[in-house]
């Protein structure tokens, strides 16, 4: 892809933190670009370094004790890491929007949903109160709450999880952002709801053109949503194509083990494969590949050298030394 197509580009972002316990590398070397009207999926198990490079690239890692130790994150070409925070303060929101997995925790319980879509935009745009309302009653049917009139002077308890995400949803879009940035937006709705609000990001992106960084665990989101796939691993990429090439043909032992525990038709009432393991600690990560541990392909090589992304077809890279032999031995 031409670089000039990137509307954000992360280069060899590390994130460590700095604790009693020893220095945490929760996000090692990552590097991913976004293209204006896609979707990328962030892909991995909880602890993997998600929702820490999705924070790193709003610049919101507390400091202390994280810390920004190496990297690029260009949007648009502008460096967001070399910003000065007062400027910085205006990227996000206005260039960049974000949305959680918990409405009701990054909702303010004692402010309306309307006062808090409102403040979203008086903080970027200026503008009267009215003017501030008017988009905000906007925002609110763009996202299809019912009622919208009659929803501006509700508080957040008041509206189901769904309308609360849809809130969130209106916060974060009511600039006109380049980039959204969805943190397992889902996770805490039932599948109906789940559907709908996928459907929705779906139909917004259409609208408004804008590249979203979904984080999930759920490969199965990723599939409805997702133009191109990277699948993190203890802190690092270690698979990355578009999505078809990657439910076609995954080349990383971990990402192949994610797709086997996905449960099938009546595979549901068998048990299902795992991974055996865990994910390691942060600070106490094993040598060579972060994840030979839990690898049935693990060799001697595995254990003492470190696997660098390559690229084994146009698009797709792989971090694993037996990427080659991985569709044979695990048929």
């Amino acid at each position: 892809m031409a670089e000039n197509e990137h509307v954000l580009e992360v280069r060899h972002l590390s994130t460590y933190f700095f604790t009693d316990r020893g220095v945490a590398k929760a996000v090692e070397d990552v590097s991913f670009a976004l293209e204006r009207g896609k979707t990328l999926g962030l892909v991995g198990e909880s602890g993997c370094g998600k929702s820490v490079t999705a924070l790193s690239v709003m610049r919101l890692v507390a400091d202390p004790p994280g810390r920004i130790v190496q990297g690029e994150v260009l949007l648009e070409r502008t460096d967001l890491l070399k910003l000065p925070e007062r400027e910085m303060r205006t990227v996000r929101g206005s260039r960049i929007g974000m949305i959680f997995q918990e409405p009701m925790t990054s909702l303010n319980p004692v402010f309306t949903v309307g006062n808090q879509i409102m403040e979203a935009y008086r903080v970027h745009k200026g503008g009267s109160r009215a003017e501030a309302r008017e988009r905000a009653l906007e925002m609110m049917r763009v996202v299809r709450i019912p009622d919208p009139e009659g929803r501006l002077s509700a508080y957040p308890h008041e509206l189901s999880g769904g309308m609360q995400q849809r809130v969130m949803i209106a916060m974060a879009l009511v600039c006109n952002p380049t980039i959204l940035i969805a943190d397992e937006p889902t996770t805490a709705l039932d599948v109906t709801i789940q559907s709908q609000i996928l459907s929705l990001l779906e139909d917004l992106q259409r609208q408004f053109r804008m590249a979203i960084l979904f984080i999930t665990h759920d490969l199965a989101v990723v599939a409805q949503t997702a133009h191109d796939v990277a699948v993190m691993y203890a802190s690092r990429v270690a698979e990355t194509a578009d999505v078809k090439t990657l439910f076609r043909r995954p080349l990383h032992p971990y990402t192949r083990l994610l797709f086997r525990s996905i449960p099938r038709g009546d595979e549901r009432r068998k048990k299902l494969d795992t991974i055996k393991g865990t994910v390691p600690s942060s600070i106490h990560y094993p040598s060579g590949c972060k994840f030979h541990p839990r690898c049935p392909l693990a060799v001697e090589r595995c254990r003492v050298e470190e696997p660098l992304l390559r690229e084994m077809e146009p698009g797709h890279f792989v971090a694993c030394h037996r990427a080659e032999e991985v569709e044979e031995l695990m048929k």
